[in-house]
């Protein structure tokens, strides 16, 4: 609960004063932020249509942030998925004990990006898949990071690029992030979504997602478009 209470609510000066200066050092990803090798097993050319992938990798909010701003993207949608419906609410979730993360569901054109183009970007700015059950400032299971794949295509591309990134040493730790099958999506609260653009000057934005966008920028300028309206979900 710390982040959606203590941090909006206490200006930086009281946080840097309350945490101290190393508290306020942005997450590993994003302020270390590599380009990552290509991956070698990717998606087969697709049909025409939409596809989905689901991400977890801390906060909604830095991950969404994030995959508003890649070339090919349709809509992205912060939520929560692992656990039941009747606990997908984001003050349940916050206790930790229900089984859910805090998700996105990104709905893309494979016609203009694939699936493995995804994880890189996932894998380069938007987490550290070394840290488990936690991401920078945040800690618990519903942290965790976690690819939910939704067809055996997308848990050989997974799994396949975790073993390529592990062979190649790109972290000094071992990956943690999980490969688990896509048993549901939830959309979390109207007033998570969209929530880094709607609120750029908050302390926690500053601090740990916005550097993830501009290292989007810096790492895959081919990629990085200005932030749509990509977010279209039902009011809760």
């Amino acid at each position: 609960m710390l982040r959606r209470t203590l941090f909006q609510t206490l200006p930086v000066a009281g946080l840097l004063l309350a945490f101290g200066l190393n508290a306020w050092a942005p997450a590993s990803a994003a302020s270390e932020a590599v380009r990552l090798p290509t991956p070698k097993v990717d998606a087969a050319p697709a049909a025409p249509g939409y596809q989905t992938a689901v991400l977890a990798g801390g906060c909604f909010w830095g991950v969404e942030a994030v995959f508003e701003h890649v070339k090919g993207v349709h809509k992205v949608v912060a939520g929560y998925s692992g656990g039941a419906a009747s606990t997908a609410h984001y003050d349940e979730v916050s206790d930790g004990d229900t089984g859910h993360a805090e998700s996105v569901k990104i709905e893309f054109d494979p016609a203009r990006i694939n699936y493995g183009k995804l994880l890189q970007v996932f894998f380069s700015v938007a987490l550290d898949p070394t840290e488990l059950n936690r991401q920078g400032p945040d800690s618990g299971t519903q942290y965790r990071s976690a690819i939910f794949y939704g067809n055996p295509e997308q848990k050989k591309i997974a799994l396949d690029y975790i073993a390529q990134l592990t062979a190649a040493r790109s972290f000094p730790a071992p990956i943690v992030t999980q490969v688990v099958p896509l048993q549901a999506f939830y959309a979390a609260e109207a007033y998570h979504q969209n929530y880094a653009h709607l609120h750029p000057d908050n302390p926690y934005i500053v601090y740990n997602d916005a550097p993830k966008v501009v290292h989007l920028k810096q790492l895959f300028p081919a990629l990085y478009q200005p932030e749509q309206n990509l977010v279209e979900v039902q009011l809760r």
